[in-house]
Parts: C-alpha cells; sequence; structure tokens
C-alpha cells in the first residue's frame, strides 16, 4: 500500500499530449510569421489556432486522483470532487474499461480518468489495486466483497 498522499495520473499520456499541444503551437505560430505572404489577420487566426489547440490538449492532460488522509479527489475533464474515503464503497478496473470506476455510497459511480489503461494496462492495474487498499483500509470499503465479472483490480 503506497504511503499517502499519492497522486495517480497517466503521465506518459500527458507528456505527449502536452508535447504534441507545444509543437502544434510552434508550428502554427511559425509558419504565418516565416511567410511573408501571410496577412495580420492570418497570422492572428494560426496562432489563435494554436492556442486553441494547446488548451484542449491541457484539458485532457488534467485528469488525475489524489489521495491524502481525509479522502480522495478525483480531477477529470472538467469536475474535480473531493470525497471521504468512507464514501467509495469499491474501486473497479473491469476489462475494456477506459479508466477507474469509483462505487459509492449513495449508489452512484463516479469516473476516475486518472487511472486509465490506455497506455500501460499494467501500471493502471497495479494503481487501481492500490487505490483498491487505501479505500479499504481507510474508509468503508470491504476487503471482503466479492469480485465483479471481468474486474481487472
Amino acid at each position: 500500500m503506497p504511503e499517502l498522499p499519492v497522486t495517480f495520473r497517466p503521465t506518459t499520456t500527458r507528456v505527449v499530449l502536452l508535447g504534441v499541444g507545444v509543437a502544434l503551437l510552434f508550428v502554427l505560430t511559425g509558419i504565418p510569421l516565416m511567410l511573408e505572404s501571410f496577412t495580420t489577420g492570418d497570422r492572428i487566426t494560426f496562432i489563435t489556432t494554436g492556442l486553441l489547440g494547446l488548451g484542449v490538449l491541457m484539458l485532457l492532460s488534467r485528469p488525475k486522483v489524489v489521495a491524502d488522509e481525509a479522502g480522495v479527489t478525483v480531477v477529470n475533464l472538467t469536475r474535480t470532487r473531493r470525497l471521504a474515503w468512507a464514501e467509495i464503497v469499491r474501486v473497479n478496473l473491469r476489462n475494456g474499461d477506459a479508466w477507474v470506476h469509483l462505487d459509492l455510497s449513495d449508489g452512484t459511480s463516479l469516473p476516475a480518468m486518472g487511472i486509465q489503461p490506455g497506455i500501460s494496462r499494467q501500471r493502471a492495474v497495479a494503481d487501481a489495486r492500490a487505490l483498491r487498499a487505501l479505500a479499504e483500509a481507510h474508509g468503508t470499503g470491504r476487503p471482503d466483497a466479492p469480485a465483479r465479472p471481468g474486474d481487472g483490480a
């Protein structure tokens, strides 16, 4: 079980997204500045498009899950939600899931996009297991709860 606080995030995905965003901005800024045939309006349009592209890729690289003594903070694309350990009933990462899902005590499920098997399935499974162990140790998660069919973590 990891020591708290711990942050789970898809690091490789984040590096790729931010690298592509910076390269996109560099290209869409460099081209209109080097070519004299572009008008001021063209240059502004290219640079604005590069900034928007970088902004979207930064948004996509935002997800993370932060666990500390008091609970878990889930940061997804546009929302952040703070959960007490007692609110987390189960941590699920089933085969075919795009990211971890947290079953909550109110009967709902919360996607935790900070743990995703996209590039590294082994790391995602290890992170999901670590988060599950933390939830069981700190909250009301039940270690004796039966695993669901296809549950990879």
